[in-house]
């Protein structure tokens, strides 16, 4: 068992040298700070708030572990040798990464601080999680908020490896759902957009069988949403479409879109959000279809045995209130 303050940072269990196994402590890492700064050994005793002695029985500690001479005794104080500077100055430097620590762990116990890393996918991202991020941004603006918008399958992996703190997704069914904790907050609509003036967006509804023969712009093959469409076409003896182009990118999304006739199914939050005019003000159009578009439940998942951090414990709180 390793004594309590000592910087012995051997745990690997392998032989290793120097520093690594010489149980300095951290005491001994502000005694040679204090001499460096005030040059004399009842300076560093009273910064320390210790007795001269006392200091005097520290350096000497430091010198008999290290196996050097530290400071050499000078008629008025004590001047650093270059191994006792070299500790010094690396003294300094642990010593602030400590008070560092120090700040971060106090901030993530008060929630003000620390980092959360967040995924989704589409509809939940900018319905519920933009908004909470929203409010956390005002009310505790030191904590940093990462947010990967991407499929289920692969947000679930993301999960498993570490990478997120929580998502809002579904357990994809090649992985275990034993795996994860998930509690179902909402279903995705979708709906299809098209460009602006489109032969389809004449105000008429538009049955399934108006849509085989023009371009489609889908997320690559077995993502929710896809099979969705797809499994309407089957399901209504509708051909499948076959000009289609394949891609995870919004952005190339709205560029096929826009600027052909293609067609788009997506997250019907999105392209609302897209349409409005305090949104993206796009030049889109959703389709009225004859038919709704519902895509499996979402869930808002982590990992099973794995605590939130106080900060992601906050926007998971958020994201949920966002639904009651």
């Amino acid at each position: 068992m390793r004594n309590a303050g000592y910087l012995n940072l051997d745990t690997s269990g392998e032989e290793t040298d120097g520093l690594l196994r010489s149980a300095l402590k951290i005491s001994h890492m502000r005694m040679i700070v204090a001499l460096e700064d005030t040059g004399q050994v009842s300076g560093a005793a009273h910064l320390l708030n210790i007795s001269q002695p006392a200091a005097s029985r520290m350096i000497g500690e430091m010198e008999s572990i290290l196996g050097v001479t530290l400071c050499e005794r000078l008629p008025r104080g004590v001047e650093l040798t270059p191994f006792g500077a070299t500790l010094a100055r690396r003294a300094r430097t642990i010593l602030l990464q400590l008070r560092e620590v120090d700040r971060e762990i106090e901030d993530l116990k008060s929630g003000k601080g620390g980092a959360v890393f967040l995924g989704a996918v589409t509809a939940p991202a900018i319905g519920l999680a933009v908004p909470a991020i929203k409010r956390i941004r005002r009310d505790y603006p030191r904590i940093e908020i990462s947010m990967q918008v991407d499929t289920s399958g692969v947000l679930a992996r993301e999960l498993l490896a570490s990478r997120h703190d929580f998502i809002i997704a579904r357990i994809p069914d090649d992985l275990n759902p034993r795996l994860f904790d998930a509690r179902v907050i909402g279903i995705e609509k979708a709906c299809l957009i098209v460009r602006r003036g489109h032969p389809l967006a004449d105000g008429r509804q538009v049955q399934l069988e108006h849509l085989t023969d023009y371009d489609w712009v889908f997320q690559p093959g077995g993502s929710l949403l896809r099979r969705t469409i797809e499994t309407m076409f089957i399901s209504r003896n509708v051909p499948i479409p076959e000009r289609v182009l394949n891609t995870t990118s919004l952005l190339l999304t709205m560029v096929m879109v826009a600027q052909t006739d293609a067609i788009a199914p997506v997250a019907l939050d999105m392209a609302k959000f897209i349409n409005a005019p305090d949104g993206l003000g796009g030049g889109i159009e959703i389709l009225p279809i004859a038919f709704d578009i519902d895509v499996q439940p979402y869930s808002i998942i982590t990992p099973r045995n794995r605590a939130l951090s106080p900060a992601a414990q906050l926007l998971y709180d958020q994201i949920l209130g966002e639904i009651r």
